[in-house]
């Protein structure tokens, strides 16, 4: 596992100045060597996270000058167009999308370095027949018509999935309020995830750059806080690049499902070995504070007729759930519109959660609420 392809790159970037993070790109291009895969005369899509209507400083979204940096780099190399391209965790619209251009700071940007925002707002369906959870997926038409797709995801805790990283960004691949339709289809954690996996093999990003200058920790992907890493990502391997992120913020594979799954599938090594890195060595951080949930696996080491009922109970008091804090409720109706289960809906302008069985844990509701007013409790711990 130590050839180019399976290579992860990190370089030091302390701070989102311009100059800093397109020494930084180009550091991880020469490390890397990307520059063979930009043919002259290609069009290449960045597809960042920009997951909602927030600011860069909130550390939500992908940092406009990361995706500045990247595109003037391709541009360099002879591509002759520079997109980008995503579907945001609600409609996906133009109205939609054009606010969180602005908001994210992409459309001035934009305008600054040479790079085009996505205004088709359609899709087509692209078949995956070596998927082991799903074989075909609706994926955004940019994506699909790209010459060369670059991923640039946000590094975020997430909290189903453990770690936001370079697989998780490429959900971003499907049409707004589908993404809810996936959750519902694949309610079990390995199920969705290894959805996220053939999806991933099916759009199959070139090239993964991660911001990781400000990350963010906590309650991700949208109700943690900044914390300041001061880093860059690249690979062209989602799964090792995925597999170094967790061992920087400290988290155990058995916490990230995806891993998990892309081990089981031989996508990913076993564990994470430091001959993977080239460029800037980094530490584990301890205090990179993780999501609120809790791995069941210790329940595999009882008698085999105590597990299912055991592992009911362990989910009841230890798997978090929803909880609306009322008083910070705006009665958006973002919960409700991405709940794929459909069992929220919105009274005397307020949220509310009138199902509780039927929840799966996808936390769609605290992903996309504006005012970080649903928080994540469990009855223990």
């Amino acid at each position: 596992m130590t050839s180019a392809v399976q290579n992860v790159a990190c370089v030091q970037a302390e701070r989102y100045e311009y100059s800093t993070i397109k020494e930084g790109v180009d550091r991880l291009f020469a490390l890397l060597e990307l520059g063979k895969l930009i043919r002259p005369g290609i069009s290449v899509v960045l597809k960042p996270n920009l997951l909602m209507k927030r600011t860069p400083e909130e550390a939500t979204t992908t940092h406009p000058t990361l995706v500045s940096a990247v595109a003037e780099k391709v541009l360099e190399l002879g591509a002759a167009s520079v997109l980008v391209a995503e579907s945001p965790g609600g409609p996906y619209t133009k109205s939609s999308l054009n606010a969180i251009y602005s908001a994210s700071g992409m459309a001035q940007a934009g305008s600054e370095h040479h790079f085009s925002l996505n205004q088709d707002f359609t899709y087509q369906e692209v078949t995956w027949p070596q998927g082991k959870a799903c074989t075909a997926f609706n994926v955004i038409t940019p994506l699909v018509g790209a010459d060369l797709i670059i991923s640039l995801p946000k590094l975020k805790t997430h909290g189903m999935t453990g770690l936001s990283g370079a697989v998780k960004n490429m959900f971003g691949s499907v049409p707004g309020l589908q993404k809810p339709e996936l959750h519902y289809r694949y309610p079990e954690r390995d199920d969705f995830t290894n959805m996220l996996i053939d999806l991933w093999e099916c759009v199959h990003p070139a090239i993964t750059i991660v911001d990781a200058v400000e990350a963010m920790e906590g309650n991700g992907p949208s109700g943690g806080s900044p914390k300041h890493m001061g880093l860059l990502f690249a690979s062209r391997n989602p799964y090792t690049l995925d597999l170094a992120l967790a061992n920087l913020i400290d988290m155990p594979v058995p916490q990230i499902p995806i891993l998990q799954n892309a081990i089981l599938r031989g996508l990913c090594p076993a564990e994470f070995s430091p001959a993977f890195v080239v460029g800037d060595p980094f530490r584990p951080v301890p205090d990179f504070q993780k999501p609120r949930k809790k791995n069941l696996d210790f329940v595999d080491v009882l008698p085999a007729f105590l597990q299912r009922p055991c592992k009911r109970v362990m989910e009841r008091v230890l798997v978090p759930n929803p909880v609306i804090r009322k008083g910070d409720c705006i009665g958006c109706g973002k919960c409700a519109e991405s709940c794929p289960q459909h069992i929220i809906q919105i009274r005397d302008r307020k949220a509310e959660i009138h199902s509780r069985k039927q929840c799966i844990h996808c936390y769609c509701c605290h992903e996309m609420c504006p005012k970080k007013a649903i928080d994540l409790r469990r009855l223990l711990g």
